[in-house]
């Protein structure tokens, strides 16, 4: 971690440094409401029981936001870190016994369960497509995810934490359809055989002026993975509202 700080700081002092005409900062605010989906879990993924913390538990809802920081170079060339915590409770009781992770659940009694994903990004992204109407890109991601299941009940606790690197596909596909209106199609996505990962917002953007830009949508964070210590796949629906300030 102290590694990839190291490099970011030192990033956007050259870009900062070496700024154009072209050049721009933006920051990219994010908030609403997040729900889960299916959030199905196996924890060791040979030996453990799976259950899912949105059918057998019940999982809330709650407020979420997420924050990037981001430079153009000559409308083709964008870079950003981002920053996206997420955390979700659930409770409740299940009609089977449960071996989660080092510890053992009887059925029926009380559970509290947190699912924690949080994530780290930084992003380079080309847009090769830039004109009155369209602006189309595409790039890579280095994301570092944050990521713990916990169960707790019958005076027990268990908590499975992984923290890990995974490169992304980056894109962006937004269409200026109306004065001052356009929709927005973005995010980071990549499968392989151990798991995959999907995190995309469709958005309706309304340009207020040159340096604010409001947005209002839908995201969609999906994936997991199948290896030899974890099996967990999830998918979370985000209705969303934000915007980005151009300085």
């Amino acid at each position: 971690m102290k590694i990839i700080k190291k490099n970011i700081y030192f990033v956007f002092f050259f870009l900062f440094t070496f700024s154009n005409a072209y050049s721009q900062w933006f920051i990219d605010v994010e908030t609403g409401w997040v729900f889960s989906g299916y959030n199905n879990v196996r924890i060791p993924r040979d030996t453990g029981s799976q259950f899912s913390l949105s059918k057998d538990l019940k999982t809330d809802s709650s407020l979420f936001f997420r924050l990037r920081l981001g430079y153009e170079i000559s409308q083709k060339h964008t870079l950003s870190v981002f920053v996206a915590p997420l955390s979700l409770n659930a409770s409740g009781s299940v009609n089977k016994s449960i071996r989660f992770f080092e510890e053992y659940f009887p059925a029926e009694i009380p559970l509290k369960a947190v699912y924690r994903f949080n994530s780290y990004r930084l992003t380079y992204r080309y847009n090769f497509l830039r004109n009155e109407n369209w602006r189309i890109g595409i790039g890579l991601t280095a994301k570092i995810r944050d990521a713990a299941v916990s169960v707790e009940g019958n005076n027990k606790k268990s908590e499975k934490t992984n923290v890990g690197f995974v490169p992304l596909i980056n894109f962006l596909i937004e269409w200026d359809f109306a004065k001052n209106l356009s929709l927005l199609l973005t995010g980071d996505a990549l499968a392989a055989p151990q798991g995959r990962a999907e995190d995309v917002l469709l958005a309706l953007q309304f340009h207020l002026s040159d340096n604010l830009t409001l947005k209002a949508g839908y995201r969609i964070l999906e994936g997991g993975a199948n290896v030899e210590e974890v099996y967990n796949f999830a998918l979370i629906h985000f209705v969303c509202a934000g915007a980005t300030f151009r300085f």
